[in-house]
């Protein structure tokens, strides 16, 4: 057993301390280094860094994802010692279910000394503005009964307050700043796309990254029932059980124990169709519920819009993003020029390209970046191509060329120029507002076909597809001739 007397030996053991609480690492990192700390310097086995839930009304493990805690003796126990420090102000702190002064007289160091056992269970309060907000959990067996000892740990438990309570104030903000950027998001979402197909997975990615307790999936009602868009699969029954209940009156439906939330999608009078947020052991909170309502409504808001502007768009020939023909006019134009080319026994290509990786993109720069990228690869698409060649976007990330009277060698080579542009051009995405991030750079996979009088316009798009296909699964950034 090393008792801690030496002055030097507890200068050095707080600085050392200071500088573990400094690091930009980890909550179950800092516990395990601090822990090291005090084995090393004080003999200590174990501490257990627990942090009060204002809005579970829990107490919660710091180092374990917050949850709740659990080092398997009474939870009433531990409550108790919370409690009872709280009304202390935190002054006071606990030796072997004893309560004591922080300031330590010999009296105190005596009764200390009589409560002593083979393990001795200690607690500190974490205090912050004079309120107590956690504990620090304490567990020995062999240990230094001073006064010095006792009163390093008061110290340490002010210092570690400080760095925990700045850790969870900094974290709050994070999830304030992700929840109004995902509210933003979504928001932004309609002007430049309109297809449900391709909206709704970007509000479920949105929302996902924002739930982290809670798997999130989204229904939408058609045809007088609840039919699951995103993700894949939802095997609970009791999800579907619940949204047989909802209606406009009500803002959320919860389950019996808490774990799931449906959320309505609601136009006016109208369901459009329901949030739902699920969980197998976590309760949803007061915070989640009032956060998943404010993201609902405005999904609800933006899948309205997208409806209305659908339906205005059907006749319309343009995409609203990046200018070039839509999907529509696509298939209008595909199915004209087959019929020319069939007709009057003139050549006919098409290109199919796709840009590499452009989740990677969404997922790190923002969809807002990702827009950027597509209105410069239209910009590049638009200026290497002839006046009468038709393209398009084809949905998504992918675009469709149609390049009437061009035999084979030439689509090639419009292919292979496109590609080589495509992966020299810096993307400007300033007007996504990234940090730091001005310009990128990406490549595109391309699929060539040449149209056979055997083709219709669906298998001629079939076969340029799969060309493209294979362009992707064999590297990417490459042309592939059918």
């Amino acid at each position: 057993m090393k008792p801690m007397i030496n002055k030097e030996e507890n200068i050095e053991f707080l600085n050392n301390l200071a500088n573990i609480l400094t690091k930009k690492i980890s909550p179950i990192s800092t516990a395990s280094e601090i822990n090291k700390l005090f084995k090393n310097y004080l003999n200590i086995e174990k501490a257990e860094f627990i942090i009060w839930d204002n809005n579970s009304m829990l107490l919660k493990d710091f180092a374990q994802d917050w949850r709740i805690f659990d080092n398997g003796n009474s939870p009433q126990e531990i409550n108790y010692i919370f409690n009872n420090l709280s009304m202390s102000d935190g002054k006071k702190f606990y030796f072997n279910d004893e309560e004591f002064d922080c300031d330590i007289d010999e009296e105190t160091q005596y009764r200390i000394l009589e409560l002593k056992s083979d393990i001795n269970n200690i607690v500190f309060p974490l205090v912050s503005n004079g309120d107590v907000f956690g504990l620090i959990n304490i567990t020995s067996e062999k240990i230094a009964f001073t006064k010095d000892f006792f009163t390093l740990l008061n110290i340490s438990s002010r210092i570690i307050s400080g760095a925990i309570n700045n850790y969870i104030l900094n974290e709050q903000m994070e999830i304030s700043l992700n929840f109004y950027k995902a509210m933003k998001d979504i928001a932004k979402i309609i002007e430049s796309q309109y297809e449900l197909s391709y909206i709704i997975p970007l509000i479920g990615e949105m929302i996902d990254r924002f739930m982290s307790s809670h798997l999130i999936y989204i229904f939408i009602y058609k045809d007088n029932k609840y039919q699951l868009v995103w993700p894949g699969a939802c095997k609970d029954e009791h999800v579907y059980k619940i949204l047989e209940n909802l209606d406009t009156q009500k803002d959320v439906i919860l389950s019996f124990n808490q774990q799931i939330g449906v959320f309505p999608i609601i136009n006016e009078e109208n369901i459009l169709g329901a949030i739902v947020a699920y969980s197998n052991y976590e309760k949803l909170l007061q915070k989640d519920i009032d956060y998943l309502l404010q993201l609902t409504r405005q999904s609800g808001l933006t899948i309205h819009r997208a409806n209305v502007y659908a339906e205005v768009l059907k006749y319309a020939t343009l995409d609203a993003l990046t200018g070039l023909n839509n999907r529509r006019q696509f298939e209008l134009r595909l199915k004209q020029e087959v019929s020319n080319s069939k007709r009057n026994e003139v050549p006919l290509c098409s290109i199919m390209i796709d840009v590499d990786y452009f989740k990677k993109v969404n997922d790190t720069y923002g969809h807002a970046a990702g827009d950027c990228v597509l209105k410069d690869v239209a910009e590049v698409i638009k200026k290497e191509l002839r006046e009468y060649d038709i393209a398009c976007r084809y949905g998504g990330e992918e675009f469709f060329i149609i390049l009437p009277q061009t035999k084979l060698p030439e689509a090639t080579s419009v292919a292979q120029r496109l590609r080589k542009v495509i992966e020299e051009t810096r993307m400007d995405i300033r007007e996504a507002g990234v940090d730091g991030v001005t310009y990128l750079k990406i490549t595109a996979s391309l699929g060539v076909c040449e149209y056979n009088n055997s083709m219709t316009a669906d298998t001629f798009a079939q076969a340029v597809d799969k060309a493209l296909y294979e362009a992707k699964t064999t590297g990417r950034n490459r042309v592939i001739v059918s």
